[in-house]
């Protein structure tokens, strides 16, 4: 299985159960592996025929931005059946990282792995 990769991606979006977390924003970093059959692309070489990642990462930057949830696990669910919707992915493996949300750790999140049999 071929598979696009995003590593990093920052976001901004309001995720949180306390008080402090609903108020403003927070950076976010989303790690991305999308199933993507990528002989046509190849034979081809045109844009037309690939997942294109720079779509994907702009689709993601706007949905956090414009959605507020209490659990990064509701988000990196709704993340994932997003991609799926609009792209079309048939496997997804998403981890949603929550930097400083736990003093005494670098960093916190969350993997989902997802296959759509309707791909």
């Amino acid at each position: 299985m071929d598979k696009v990769l995003i590593e990093r991606l920052l976001v901004y979006g309001v995720v949180g159960v306390h008080p402090e977390e609903r108020i403003e924003p927070r950076e976010l970093w989303i790690d991305l592996e999308l199933a993507q059959d990528n002989r046509v692309a190849a034979a081809t070489d045109q844009i037309s025929d690939v997942l294109d990642y720079d779509a994907v990462g702009r689709c993601l930057r706007d949905y956090v931005a414009n959605t507020r949830f209490m659990l990064i696990e509701t988000l990196a669910e709704r993340c994932v059946t997003l991609l799926h919707e609009k792209f079309g992915v048939p496997w997804v493996r998403l981890t949603l990282w929550k930097p400083g949300a736990v003093a005494f750790a670098a960093n916190v999140g969350v993997r989902i792995e997802r296959v759509f049999e309707n791909a």
